[in-house]
């Protein structure tokens, strides 16, 4: 497994979709087919990039790690701004913060192993912490979904 890069994130405003969902009870494919649906009423995008995020109730969540312990994810896309807002979307703003970023190629179902390695090893041994923020994945041009050599970018939030 590589080693992530530590980037400082400048805040980000989001406009997209959210649902509560647990790892036994993903309904991630739904909620990405609702938003990309209308996609293309958010006028002020910034880019092409797309943002699948994950927040959190509290930290305990990977101390005492259950698949059916709820969470909720959001399908977004960055915009300059909050001043054009589709109806049936919602907003979401991510501080700036510091993030150890992953690079994972793969299919999204084989993503455990990358996840086991980032929450079991990487960060037990090293400087950070997990810090209780937003965790997203950036869905940049080399992601394609049913491709094994899909490529995202994993941002996991960390402190010293």
């Amino acid at each position: 497994m590589t080693q992530p890069t530590i980037q400082t994130l400048p805040q980000k405003k989001l406009i997209g979709k959210s649902a509560r969902m647990s790892l036994i009870q993903n309904t991630t494919p739904i909620l990405w087919k609702s938003f990309m649906i209308n996609r293309k009423s958010v006028k002020n995008a910034v880019g092409t990039d797309l943002y699948s995020i994950q927040v959190y109730d509290d930290i305990s969540y990977f101390r005492n790690f259950n698949p059916q312990t709820e969470f909720t994810k959001y399908a977004m896309t960055e915009v300059s701004s909050f001043d054009s807002i589709p109806e049936d979307m919602e907003t979401l703003t991510i501080e700036s913060g510091l993030y150890a970023v992953f690079i994972y190629k793969g299919l999204p179902q084989d993503f455990a192993q990358m996840a086991n390695y980032i929450f079991g090893q990487w960060i037990p041994n090293s400087e950070y912490t997990l810090d209780n923020r937003p965790h997203f994945e950036v869905l940049g041009e080399k992601y394609k979904p049913a491709d094994k050599d899909s490529q995202e970018e994993v941002w996991i939030p960390i402190k010293k």
